[in-house]
């Protein structure tokens, strides 16, 4: 694991107060969505800060590093948005390490023509079973999305193991970018797999035109 998804998760039942709805993606390229639909606003985090804190995600500062793809995570969700809705988040906050030198995943570039990526994203659902590791988990779920829970016997799991005897352990949904190789000293690269029915920004070189007709079929 090289890097954390940082930022405000949605589930599907709250798509309508992602900020700037419907059109979501237009003034913001740190949205991502996962495999489940849940999608993630890394906007509100910005770089980070430089302590830890009570966190709401409503703190937003300017985005300083280069970032592409205004149009990333968007289009699964496009057909959902037609209405905006106001609304709380993060009501109860959660003292968060905003200093976390991992929470930069927003910040990986797309390979440009000829290059292939050598990250990819991967969810991941951490067990909140230990205080003392919340605190580096940079994500809070968006009102009171409920939290996915499993437990199997007497002891704790990651979310999606199975074993005998499963009961609840709390997780909270995220996103990290792992390797598909060895890197040393090289810019992280990921695939943003754009949908090929809607018109693609200049700088978007498709890694794999195959792959991507098959995603969006």
């Amino acid at each position: 694991m090289l890097a954390f998804y940082p930022g405000v998760v949605y589930s599907p039942a709250y798509y309508r107060y992602i900020p700037g709805y419907p059109k979501v993606a237009a003034q913001n390229p740190y949205l991502i969505t996962r495999y489940d639909a849940n999608v993630i606003n890394a906007q509100p985090w910005g770089s980070g800060g430089d302590k830890r804190e009570l966190w709401n995600g409503r703190y937003t500062e300017e985005v300083k590093p280069d970032m592409k793809g205004a149009e990333k995570g968007s289009d699964r969700i496009w057909k959902a948005l037609s209405k905006p809705l106001e609304g709380k988040q993060g009501d109860s906050g959660e003292v968060i390490e905003r200093r976390n030198p991992l929470a930069l995943a927003h910040f990986a570039n797309h390979p440009s023509k000829g290059v292939l990526p050598n990250v990819m994203i991967c969810p991941y659902d951490f067990p909140l079973t230990e205080n003392n590791i919340r605190v580096y988990v940079p994500n809070i779920m968006f009102g009171d999305a409920e939290v996915k829970m499993r437990r199997f016997g007497s002891f704790w799991f990651k979310s999606g193991v199975s074993k005998n005897n499963m009961s609840d352990v709390p997780t909270l949904k995220s996103l990290v970018l792992v390797a598909t190789r060895a890197i040393q000293d090289e810019e992280l690269l990921l695939n943003y797999r754009l949908s090929n029915t809607k018109r693609r920004p200049e700088w978007y070189a498709p890694v794999d035109e195959e792959e991507d007709r098959r995603r969006w079929s």
